[in-house]
């Protein structure tokens, strides 16, 4: 008798509990719920375009499990906040438990659009937490920028304009989302930063000038098409702060978040067709493109397709500036991080750079070509390179080889380096026999200094001021920068003068 005594009492335990269990109620929130922040800050967005999402993490300290009565954004269904709680998506929420010790994840996000006529509006709300006698809350803070936007039509049957462009290197045309800038639209003033979505298409005959200080933000697949016969004038000044660079011009996405900041390939490119002319580029930023310019020539070399000057071009997720059998001169330049070539001179043309750094450190994953690569050739087409001259100029970054020269032994290949800085440690002896990169050879290589230390001052942020120990201090030709007396940040170079864009400063 006694050996069921035993089992008897354990299945009486287990039905007790089980009992208990089935009636068991949630205690009330009694309001001393915790916070992963008690301000909840939404990054900068621009009006109607949504907010990345954020989490909020809450947290039950009791020894309870607890239930929350209400939780709710306390501008109600009115809120331009949207929440997701366990799951569930919306504005209001009721009876919501949290175990004992544990918690839980709300994500937060917006899209507004201020009413004001300033250029930025801090909308604000509140998440409330309703407890037993009190209510918590955590506020929400998002700073909204109104802006210019511009985009293609919304055609009848749904889908989006788009038009045949000649956005091919080979000259295919592809017909792509985007509209025709309207007469009205071909200044860009710095009242509102601009949005763009598709390609905004400068139209034949016309210049599309962007005047200092304007802020582009191109949505993804987005861009600036040149067409043949146009212009594209950026006219960027100096700024006096390095920081705000309020008189610069950037190009670059949309997404304001500061994760996005140094996040390649966000958007297309500027896109300067065959035939386009005069083409002006000062003081300019373009960071963060797919291809952050290309310029296709047409063969036409009396005078530039591109001039390009005390410009930034980086963290390009191919090419930061590509010019094919083009004409393009630049000086005080830099062309940084590109997951291909930071330059890139292609099936010949016309190329001259003074004064300019070309340093190719990509920290975005392995890459696939050098700071400077130039040919005249490619699989389909070949083209005379007239010249490619480099004066005072720096082509550096993290590989050990960082230019790459291509003939195709028939066209024309003409290219000098003059008082220049090159990375090139062949350590293999692959190139040893390849005349094109004989450095003795003084009609293309005129004091060239090989494998030099550049002493770069934030190479990893495509930052390419001179540190005390760069051999580029003092080691360019007076003569070519006299003509170029300041430096990409208006530092004056009139005497003993540093190879590349940027003239050395103690600290």
């Amino acid at each position: 008798m006694q050996r069921i005594v035993f089992p008897i009492s354990a299945l009486i335990l287990i039905m007790v509990w089980s009992s208990c269990r089935n009636d068991f109620e949630y205690a009330s929130n009694p309001g001393n719920l915790e916070f992963s922040k008690d301000t909840v800050f939404l990054d900068t967005v621009f009006s109607n375009i949504s907010s990345s999402t954020y989490t909020l993490k809450v947290y039950n300290p009791n020894h309870d499990d607890i239930e929350i009565p209400s939780i709710r954004l306390k501008q109600g269904q009115n809120s331009a906040y949207r929440l997701n709680v366990d799951g569930m998506a919306g504005k209001e929420f009721t009876n919501i438990p949290i175990l004992a010790k544990d918690s839980l994840y709300i994500f937060v996000e917006t899209t507004y659009s201020p009413t004001n006529d300033g250029k930025q509006f801090l909308y604000t709300d509140a998440i409330a937490f309703k407890g037993l006698s009190s209510t918590q809350e955590v506020q929400l803070v998002t700073l909204v920028k109104d802006a210019i936007f511009r985009y293609p039509k919304i055609l009848e049957n749904g889908t989006k304009e788009t038009h045949p462009l000649n956005m091919d290197i080979d000259g295919n045309q592809n017909n792509v989302e985007g509209f025709f800038l309207k007469n009205d639209e071909l200044i860009f003033t710095n009242d509102k930063p601009y949005v763009i979505y598709g390609y905004a298409i400068v139209p034949e005959n016309q210049t599309l000038q962007v005047n200092a200080g304007v802020r582009i933000h191109f949505h993804e697949g987005s861009g600036i098409y040149v067409s043949k016969g146009a212009s594209l004038h950026i006219n960027g000044t100096l700024s006096s702060s390095q920081d705000i660079l309020e008189n610069e011009v950037i190009f670059e996405g949309d997404r304001l978040e500061p994760e996005y900041s140094n996040v390649p390939g966000q958007w297309g490119t500027i896109w300067i067709a065959e035939g386009s002319l005069n083409n002006t580029m000062e003081h300019v930023t373009i960071k963060n493109a797919t291809i952050g310019t290309i310029v296709k020539g047409d063969g036409q070399r009396q005078t530039p397709s591109l001039t390009i000057n005390n410009t930034q071009i980086y963290n390009s997720s191919f090419t930061n500036l590509q010019a094919i059998n083009t004409y393009v001169t630049g000086e005080n330049t830099v062309l940084g991080g590109a997951g291909g070539n930071s330059l890139h001179c292609s099936r010949g043309g016309q190329y001259e750079f003074t004064h300019c750094t070309i340093a190719n450190y990509w920290s975005h994953g392995s890459r696939l070509g050098t700071a400077l690569k130039i040919d005249n050739y490619d699989s389909t087409t070949s083209g005379d390179l007239v010249l490619a001259q480099f004066n005072n100029c720096i082509i550096d970054g993290s590989a050990p080889i960082e230019i790459s020269l291509n003939s195709n032994e028939a066209n024309a290949f003409n290219f000098t380096f003059d008082h220049s800085l090159i990375k090139f440690e062949d350590t293999a002896g692959q190139y040893t026999n390849n005349t094109l990169y004989d450095f003795n050879d003084n009609t293309k290589y005129i004091e060239t200094l090989i494998n030099q230390n550049t002493d770069f001052k934030g190479f990893n942020r495509n930052v390419f001021q001179l540190g005390e120990a760069s051999s580029a201090i003092d080691k360019a030709d007076l003569a070519y920068s006299l003509s170029i007396p300041y430096d990409i940040i208006g530092t004056e170079r009139t005497q003993n003068p540093d190879i590349g864009a940027y003239e050395y400063t103690p600290k």
